[in-house]
This record gives structure tokens, sequence and C-alpha cells, in this order.
């Protein structure tokens, strides 16, 4: 079983900054990529940041210059640094993993956490 436990969502004033964590645990045998997406009521998940293995990142277009993605391979965790926040930047974030667990050692799997939301105000 594997779970992606987040934190560190919560309410800032516009301009400010948040940092999100997760943690990946559980049978992982190998995690290939983990990132951040967000959903806003009514709308499709979109995606905030990734990061590969190999250290490579990609963002949406709405976050380059503000947010930055950090992981630490030896603890299966992945971090945002969010700063100069925009109200636009409400809503929900969800931790993502596509990882390989030992309980199913011949294909990669992505996991989502429970997500965790995100205020802005102005």
């Amino acid at each position: 079983q594997v779970q992606l436990v987040e934190s560190g969502g919560g309410l800032v004033q516009a301009g400010g900054s948040l940092r999100l964590s997760c943690a990946a645990s559980g049978s992982i045998f190998r995690i290939n990529v983990m990132g951040w997406y967000r959903q806003a009521p009514g709308k499709q998940r979109e995606l905030v940041a990734t990061i590969c293995s190999g250290g490579s990142t990609r963002y949406a277009d709405s976050v380059k210059g503000r947010f930055t993605i950090s992981r630490d391979k030896t603890k299966n965790t992945v971090c945002l640094q969010m700063n100069s926040l925009k109200p636009e930047d409400t809503t929900v974030y969800y931790c993502t993993a596509n990882l390989r667990s030992i309980a199913t050692m011949w294909r990669d799997t992505d996991y989502w956490g429970q997500g965790t939301q995100v205020t802005v105000s102005s």
C-alpha cells in the first residue's frame, strides 16, 4: 500500500509565500516523477509543477518564476515553494507520484494525495 500525505496549505495574503510538502510512504520500489496539480471547483485538474528522478522540472506558465519544486529522493518527499502568491492561485493542491510499488513490480502507477487547500486573499 502506498500513501501520499500533504501538508503546508493555508491562508496567506497576496504577495505572500507558502510551502507545500508531500511524503510518499509504503511499499515503494522506485519513484519516477513527483509533482503538484491543482483543481478549482468546476474545472479540470491542471499541472502546477513536476520533477523527475533525474532532477528535471516542468512548470505551468502561470507559476514560472514564482514557484519552485524540489525533491528529496532519500526521504521520498517533494516540496513546492510558492512565492508572490496571487488570489488566482487559490484552490486545492494535490501531490502526485508516478511510481513502482513492490506489490506491482510490473507496472508504474499514479498515486494522489488527499489535497490541501491554499487560499490567497487580496
